[in-house]
């Protein structure tokens, strides 16, 4: 006899306990729709940070730690009207499956979670989440990996290459992959990004060309500094793209309107946003998706 759903966050132990084959089984079931419906535009909620280790919100290094309050704001979240769907690792995908919170929502696994916040070997960003055979097996929709790039760092190479091989066996299985690229490089020790425009630009190029073939690629790619530069950097490319919201720290509408400016380019297609509305200063985590839905 198939298991029930989850009925609540606290249910959760007791099936992954007794049925762990309730998540394949929740897999299979699940009610699916197209990647973009009939607004032409995507809201996807990001929840993939855990994966990475990298649970600080703002001066809140542990913010994200607790995984039953991340999944009632998940779940919050993906239940206001113009959400599209969720990217996450397995576990949150899991979990969310379990609880029935997918349902004709899209669903995007996050591949490369090896690159740990303020790791070391950070850079060496591999391939540690969903494969593409995963991807395709749980019937999600699209596969999601981040490729960082620092000149001065051999090991990108390696990155690239595996980046590149991904994106052949995404298109395999013809499934969406979508790439966030940046130009990085350490400063003190630390990891820094490149959102000038120059950088975005060319680390465009550099992911549009990854694979055999870009027809199942997508790109998730930053506002530049300067958001005036937006239009031009995005004449890069012709893959449709969506915008990523990154660390806003507490700046929230300021975000609203760098997102708004870039929604109007014609390649870019829509909004991936993780913290900043799942964790708005006010906690008003409705009032933060709901505003953003709006900007689309």
């Amino acid at each position: 006899m198939t298991p029930p759903a989850a009925a609540s966050v606290a249910d959760l132990v007791r099936l992954r306990t007794h049925h762990p084959e309730a998540v394949a089984e929740a897999a299979a079931r699940r009610g699916r729709r197209p990647l973009v419906g009939a607004t032409g535009r995507l809201m996807i909620i990001a929840a993939d940070h855990p994966a990475r280790g990298a649970l600080a919100v703002g001066e809140d290094e542990l913010a994200m730690a607790n995984r039953f309050d991340l999944l009632e704001r998940l779940c919050l979240a993906l239940s206001r009207p113009g959400v599209d769907g969720v990217l996450a690792g397995a576990d949150v995908l899991d979990d969310l499956l379990l609880l029935g919170a997918l349902e004709d929502r899209v669903v995007i696994g996050s591949m490369n979670r090896g690159g740990l916040a303020g790791a070391a070997f950070e850079l060496d960003d591999r391939f540690t989440g969903h494969r593409p055979i995963d991807l395709a097996r749980y019937g999600f929709d699209a596969g999601k990996l981040l490729l960082r790039i620092d000149y001065g760092d051999p090991g990108s190479l390696d990155t690239l290459h595996t980046a590149a091989r991904t994106v052949d066996a995404m298109a395999a299985h013809r499934l969406p992959v979508f790439i966030e690229p940046f130009l990085c490089h350490r400063t003190d020790g630390r990891l820094r990004t490149d959102l000038g425009a120059a950088a975005v630009t060319t680390s465009i190029a550099i992911a549009s060309g990854l694979g055999g073939t870009s027809a199942y690629t997508w790109l998730k790619v930053p506002v530049t500094e300067n958001p005036d530069d937006m239009a031009q950097v995005m004449e890069t490319s012709t893959l449709p793209a969506v915008l990523l919201g990154g660390e806003v720290k507490g700046d929230l509408d300021g975000a609203y309107e760098k997102w708004r400016g870039a929604l109007r380019l014609p390649t870019v297609q829509g909004l991936v946003v993780g913290r900043s509305l799942l964790y708005p200063a006010d906690g008003d985590v409705a009032g933060a998706v709901d505003t953003a839905v709006g900007l689309l």
